[in-house]
């Protein structure tokens, strides 16, 4: 009976494993042309800040999304500027949505009958299922053009929330997925929609 335990926890730790993955998506408008961004800038403090935003509500954490997104489009050759005269303006939103995962177990089956040597019926046995619950967070990076306030760029990640006990573990997995949303921005003339 431990054993039975013990496997059925390990096997419960690797199919939530997969889903502690990174998974990123980006989209833009086929239409646009990018050659013509150079500076950026954040949105003013009631510029289309929507409340309820995980990011308004911790601005901590909003400083260290903004801190790597400004490194990774320095590393890019944008700029940063206070300017309204920016050419596009970046947004960061982020929000958190419980989930439920169902993981299955029908059992095994055991021989049972009055032949159950002799051709014996397999028949279930333990089945049941497990539901686990946890919250699935994202961070999605807009681009607006800051001319005409289009959306023209959108970049989403999403993970499992974990709780971090450093600053620094948090900042790791925020340059992450900042690094990995931002991968393909500004859009090659290629595709429509990457993901990875």
């Amino acid at each position: 009976m431990n054993n039975k335990r013990i496997f059925l926890f390990l096997l419960l730790m690797f199919s939530l494993a997969g889903c502690t993955t990174l998974s990123v998506v980006s989209d833009y408008d086929r239409d646009f042309d990018f050659s013509g961004f150079h500076t950026f800038r954040w949105p003013a403090e009631n510029e289309g800040i929507r409340k309820g935003d995980v990011l308004v509500d911790n601005p901590l954490v909003y400083k260290r999304v903004q801190s790597a997104v400004n490194r990774q489009l320095d590393e890019k050759g944008f700029r940063v500027t206070g300017s309204k005269e920016a050419d596009f303006i970046m947004y960061a939103h982020a929000g958190i949505k419980k989930q439920k995962s169902y993981h299955h177990n029908f059992g095994i089956g055991v021989p049972f009958g009055p032949y159950r040597w002799y051709r014996p019926w397999w028949g279930p046995y333990g089945g049941y299922t497990y539901v686990s619950s946890y919250e699935e967070g994202s961070l999605v990076l807009d681009v607006i053009e800051a001319r005409t306030r289009e959306l023209v760029w959108r970049g989403v990640a999403t993970r499992v929330v974990r709780e971090y006990r450093t600053a620094e573990a948090m900042q790791r997995d925020i340059n992450e997925a900042v690094r990995k949303i931002l991968e393909d921005f500004p859009p090659g003339a290629d595709s429509g929609v990457s993901s990875q």
